[in-house]
């Protein structure tokens, strides 16, 4: 607070002397100098160098620069004290004489001695998440948020504004809408990002960027928007880490640890990440179709999951930046289930098992060069990333179903062993130039490879060998017929390539408390798909598309406090393979999911306005956006043509007509007393939806919904003492309708403590999630049966962690200013 306060001060007072009548005015002297650590003699950035009258009272003052340098002009003559003061260091005072004949003093070389009696890590991390809004993204600051300790990514999204994760399927949406993009560290990564957000601790994570509305210098896939995930770097000088490891328990016990170090020594800093994560979840529900039948699902799921990522930082010295690192992550996952149908006179239809075991080993390796050129600012980076993923996997499904004519028992087997190999290649060049004052130029060019090669080997195994008695109870005929039959089905096979060329212009300029930045990305888009189906016709999808992305930002800051911001942007939502692959992805007894090859890209042009209030004690923020889409992707859901009986159905997705949405978001953080803070946000979204009872019959009558969605969230921070800390959350989620389902309202209700130990280095935290255990998915549906269901999964958790901090905290700022200039290179946590 002092540091801060004198700042301010130092600020002020040099507008005010600045702006007095030069007849006034002394003649001014100079003082420089450079400030360097005593035992490594390193030069120190950013260290406060303050000037005193002989009465102590500030005059001027001014930072060093990245070497270390500072030189400070205006200083009146006679004599003065100079403080030299950083944080975790010793200050220095000296005094000076500027006289008519020596306007210019030189101080040399001043060595600072490290304080030992400063804390040895100072933690910079907030109590409770905060938000920032920026031109182009809304920043939310993690923060050490109780109710998000030793969870994943995946549960810490939940949390955050604007933000959904489906706990059941993992899909993750912003502002109700799942076609979004999630980067780690500013990059793409070639696992879904249902598992990928599971993979990552929350503990990595510092920030989460919300860029609703993003520039031309992004990527123009996803219609709501990019969700930035960046992780926590560390580059202090020598050895410095972390551990953290805890335990949650709800139906079953699952752990989890990681430890994150880095070795800074000279100008390499060397950094290792493990992390692991193991146990079992559970999930169960029902499908009920009334006067028809009764569906009763359990799923299990064993996962384990290993993170491994090492690097290295190399300052080749003060202009260029080399940094280098892999990451292995090996992910093993066992699921069972079974699902049992019985008819209305609760007869068994049908029992069916089935396992899924996959072994999932992805590797990344990236090589990123940044050089940075006289003019602060001015600088060019290129960047290459190439990303593997192998993930085998056997299926195992069984039906044990009655066949009605003679009442026997058929049993299927239908065993699937499936290969799926992914990769892809990342070039980047991106250069910024400063060109004036008030104006900065940005050029970049992209190119990805992305290619993906599936294979699906099916045996399918019939015994009949079952009949029942009169008590309805299943009984082996040893005398009865029996009748084997197997059948190898050809194998079902797709492959998937990208080529996307692109390259980005952006212009920002600012006249005054008027910001603006107009940019445009052109993108040339190639693709390729070529479906073999057992049965079928090689299908053959092949996209050849040049499209022309602007974007423009518009922001007017009238005062201190108040912040206007207008932007528009243009986006693409392309088919992924699971929406056009026309090979069964998953099935049930009476659900088959596949995707629809003939599917275009949908286009969106998106219109926001963002207003932010700086107040005491926080912030508040007003949001909105317009958008219209074009060729809109929706789900549809319709009868199995193939299906006799008329009782099985399709998922499957279809374009619809040009449709659009809009919302309204609120967010406000507050400190309500000294020991009290509270975070809380509220949205709504409306777009309306299409879908279709058939999508194989071109007559079949058209479905329009309106879609609402409401969300809100509150989260609470209350100082019982240093080192005592409470936290509260609850969260509430709307009722909503949509083509598929009218789904019931949920709820959450989260409590947390913290409590410090070894002088501020370690901390045991204590969770419990869904207190009230309300969290769960209820629906009815009239399409294409009238049906209700609910599912349920572990929500109600309890979670004991231990965090534990080791290492110096020296030369904190340096390693600060290059942590933050250095985010998208990665370097820390665990991609």
């Amino acid at each position: 607070m002092k540091q801060t306060l004198t700042i301010l001060f130092l600020v002020f007072s040099t507008i005010a002397f600045a702006q007095m009548p030069k007849k006034f005015l002394p003649k001014p002297g100079t003082i420089s100098g450079k400030v360097i650590d005593q035992k490594t003699k390193e030069p120190l950035p950013y260290v406060n160098v303050v000037v005193k009258d002989a009465a102590s009272k500030i005059v001027t003052g001014g930072i060093t620069n990245e070497k270390g340098i500072f030189s400070i002009k205006n200083i009146p003559e006679g004599k003065n004290i100079i403080e030299i003061q950083f944080i975790g260091y010793k200050t220095v005072s000296k005094p000076i004489n500027v006289t008519r004949k020596n306007r210019k003093v030189n101080l040399g070389t001043i060595s600072l001695e490290e304080d030992s009696t400063t804390l040895d890590e100072v933690e910079v991390r907030a109590e409770t998440s905060t938000v920032t809004q920026k031109v182009d993204r809304k920043v939310i600051n993690v923060g050490k948020d109780l109710t998000s300790a030793g969870t994943t990514a995946s549960e810490l999204l939940n949390n955050v504004q604007s933000v959904s994760v489906d706990s059941q399927t993992g899909n993750i949406s912003l502002r109700g809408n799942e076609n979004v993009r999630v980067l780690v560290d500013g990059r793409p990564t070639n696992i879904p990002a249902s598992q990928l957000l599971k993979q990552i601790p929350s503990t990595s994570i510092k920030s989460v960027e919300l860029i609703t509305n993003p520039s031309a210098k992004y990527n123009p896939e996803g219609m709501s928007g990019i969700i930035n995930i960046v992780l926590n770097k560390n580059a202090n000088m020598g050895f410095n880490g972390s551990l953290n490891t805890g335990i949650e328990a709800g139906h079953y016990v699952r752990y989890n640890a990681g430890t994150n170090m880095n070795y800074k020594t000279g100008k390499v800093n060397f950094f290792g990440n493990y992390g692991y994560r193991g146990g079992e979840r559970y999930n169960f529900g029902f499908v009920n179709r009334p006067g028809e039948n009764f569906q009763d699902f359990i799923f299990t799921n064993d996962n384990e999951s290993h993170l491994l990522k090492f690097g290295a930082d190399i300052y080749l010295d003060d202009k260029n930046t080399l940094s280098l690192y892999t990451t292995q992550n090996w992910f093993d996952s066992n699921a069972g289930g079974r699902a049992i149908i019985t008819n209305a006179d609760n007869s068994i239809r049908s029992n069916a098992p089935n396992t899924q075991i996959s072994d999932n080993h992805s590797q990344t390796y990236n090589v990123n060069y940044k050089r940075d050129f006289e003019k602060k600012g001015h600088n060019i980076e290129f960047e290459a990333t190439y990303t593997k993923n192998d993930a085998p996997t056997t299926l195992t499904n069984r039906d044990l179903a009655l066949n009605t004519s003679d009442n026997r028992y058929q049993l299927l087997n239908y065993f699937n062993n499936i290969t799926n190999d992914r990769n892809n290649t990342l070039i980047n060049l991106d250069y910024t130039n400063p060109i004036s004052k008030n104006g900065k130029l940005e050029l970049g060019l992209e190119y990805r490879i992305n290619r993906t090669d599936n294979t699906n080997l099916t045996d399918q195994h019939r015994i009949l060998t079952y009949e029942r008695d009169n008590n309805n109870n299943i009984i082996f005929d040893a005398n009865g017929p029996r009748v084997t039959q197997t059948e190898k089905i050809p194998n079902s096979s797709f492959s998937y390539d990208r080529n996307i060329y692109s390259g980005y212009v952006n212009y920002s300029h600012k006249f005054g408390k008027f910001s603006m930045q107009l940019g445009a990305r052109l993108e040339q888009y190639e693709i390729e798909g070529k479906f073999n189906q057992v049965g079928k016709a090689t299908e053959t999808v092949t996209d050849d598309i040049f499209t022309i992305y602007p974007s423009t930002f518009f922001t007017f800051n009238p005062n201190d406090k108040d912040q206007f911001q207008l932007s528009y942007s243009k986006r693409v939502d392309r088919p992924g393979i699971q929406q056009v692959n026309p090979i069964r992805e998953w099935s049930t007894p009476l659900i088959t999911s596949k995707g629809e090859p003939t599917l275009v890209p949908q286009f969106t042009n998106s219109v926001e306005f963002n207003y932010t209030r700086r107040i005491k004690g926080g912030s508040i923020t007003l949001g909105s956006f317009y958008r219209n889409i074009t060729d809109v992707i929706n789900r549809v859901t319709y009868k199995d043509p193939t299906d006799a009986s008329e009782t099985r159905q399709i998922l499957s997705f279809g374009n619809f007509d040009d449709t659009d949405a809009y919302g309204l978001e609120f967010s406000t953080s507050y400190r309500i007393t000294k020991w009290w803070r509270a975070n809380a946000s509220m949205d709504f979204y409306s777009q309306k939806q299409f879908g279709t009872t058939n999508a194989n019959d071109p007559n079949s009558p058209r479905i329009e919904v309106q879609a609402n969605i409401f969300n809100a969230r509150i989260s609470n921070s209350f100082t019982v003492s240093k080192k005592l800390r409470l936290q509260l959350f609850a969260m509430y989620r709307g009722p909503r309708k949509d083509i598929q389902w009218d789904v019931d309202p949920m709820k959450m209700v989260n409590i947390g403590a913290n409590y410090s130990i070894l002088k501020g280095k370690g901390n045991i935290t204590f969770r419990v999630n869904d207190i009230f255990n309300d969290m769960r998915f209820q629906f009815e549906s009239e399409r294409p049966y009238a049906q209700n269901g609910r599912f349920k999964w572990e929500s109600r958790t309890t979670f004991l962690g231990f965090n534990y901090r080791f290492g110096g905290g020296k030369n904190k700022a340096k390693s600060r200013r290059r942590r933050d200039s250095n985010e998208k290179q990665g370097g820390g946590g665990f991609f």
